[in-house]
């Protein structure tokens, strides 16, 4: 498990010089954030069941993380899920199963904690591909655990969502730039999720 300190530590880093994520770049897009929907768990059932189809004894985690694993709360339609292998950065170990699966490799970040993402049509997913020491995934479900308890962060977050959404759209930004339109309401409620948590005082 990572320790506190990483759990508790954002990482803001740009990527080295002469480096990008995307091994698929995405185009630009209106972002949709649309009411919830309660078949997003049986979506994510779906995703999951695929990605043990695939991988195994090789899957050693899979959760529902993001908007979509949070009942009543508007989301993007994509289903957030995070994948635990032994090492996210050995890819041949794998990828190769997953893509023969139906996913597509999009992003690499070797630079924040050795992080993947990959696509899914259908369900339309994002799966994570994460190590077991990586901080990251803990965030993601202190931060899902909040929000499904605390009724005020969860309508604070779905109005700031919206409010980005239409901002991004607007502005023809892509993902990232509506992530960053999210991101210091999205830090408040951190702080708020690891004080509920007992990570911080």
């Amino acid at each position: 498990m990572a320790s506190t300190s990483d759990i508790l530590t954002f990482s803001d880093d740009e990527p080295p010089a002469g480096e990008t994520p995307w091994v698929v770049r995405p185009s630009v897009a209106p972002i949709d954030v649309v009411g919830a929907d309660p078949s997003w768990p049986v979506a994510y059932a779906k995703v999951a069941d695929r990605v043990r189809n695939a991988l195994g004894a090789r899957a050693l985690q899979i959760e529902h993380v993001g908007s979509t694993a949070v009942p009543g709360l508007p989301a993007k339609p994509v289903i957030d899920v995070d994948l635990i292998v032994a090492s996210s950065a050995d890819e041949d170990a794998w990828c190769p199963a997953l893509e023969r699966a139906g996913f597509t490799l999009t992003v690499r970040e070797p630079w924040w904690h050795e992080h993947r993402m990959l696509k899914l049509a259908d369900p339309l997913a994002h799966l994570h591909v994460f190590s077991p020491d990586a901080p990251e995934p803990w965030k993601h479900r202190v931060f899902r655990d909040h929000l499904r308890r605390d009724s005020a962060d969860r309508d604070l977050y779905a109005q700031t969502k919206r409010e980005a959404a239409e901002l991004a759209t607007n502005g023809e930004e892509t993902m990232m730039e509506y992530n960053a339109r999210k991101q210091a309401v999205i830090r408040d409620i951190y702080a708020r999720a690891f004080r509920s948590a007992g990570f911080a005082a």
